[in-house]
């Protein structure tokens, strides 16, 4: 994939379905310590140890909709690729979290992307999802609860497709402001 926010909306998908109705998206990005860390964690159904161990593979799915599971793999061969570290752990009836560590600075890690974008593309795909997105820098942190636009949506009397523009201007200004590589 191109970018990690496109490799973030697979992982948050596959919790959905995995029956999730709470996911929460952590970014670290450090240019001092020369790091990007992004952890997911979701309270679905988790998965069986002998299925954490295997997931990496592209030809171990659980789905019966096709014979591969590309996402995690991906995932995991970008990390590595970026000189960095990758962790999966998962309980079954808690939930998974899946941590990924990159060099911020390194040549072979795919940007950030547009988290902006790949938020709102997941609340309007799941609206009753409980979707929590923090992103910290050195310069400040930001944080978006897709609760947040219920409250708009109420407010407004809005859809919430006319909730979604204003919503993605509203993370990409704040990304902007604590001064996020994107």
């Amino acid at each position: 994939m191109r970018e990690l926010s496109l490799h973030i909306l697979d992982i948050v998908t596959n919790a959905i379905e995995a029956e999730a109705n709470r996911v929460i998206i952590g970014i670290r990005e450090s240019q001092a310590d020369d790091t990007l860390i992004i952890r997911v964690r979701d309270n679905g159904r988790g998965m069986p140890e002998e299925l954490v161990k295997k997931v990496s593979d592209p030809f171990v799915t659980t789905r019966t909709t096709r014979a591969v599971g590309m996402g995690i793999s991906l995932a995991k061969h970008a990390t590595l690729a970026a000189k960095g570290a990758f962790d999966l752990k998962s309980t079954l009836g808690k939930g998974t979290e899946l941590w990924m560590r990159f060099r911020l600075n390194c040549l072979n890690r795919v940007p950030l992307g547009d988290m902006a974008e790949t938020v709102v593309n997941l609340i309007i795909g799941t609206p009753d999802l409980h979707l929590a997105y923090h992103h910290r820098t050195d310069k400040g942190d930001f944080l978006f609860d897709s609760y947040w636009i219920l409250a708009r949506m109420a407010e407004n009397n809005w859809t919430l497709y006319q909730t979604m523009a204003p919503a993605s201007e509203y993370i990409r200004q704040n990304l902007v402001k604590i001064d996020s590589v994107g």
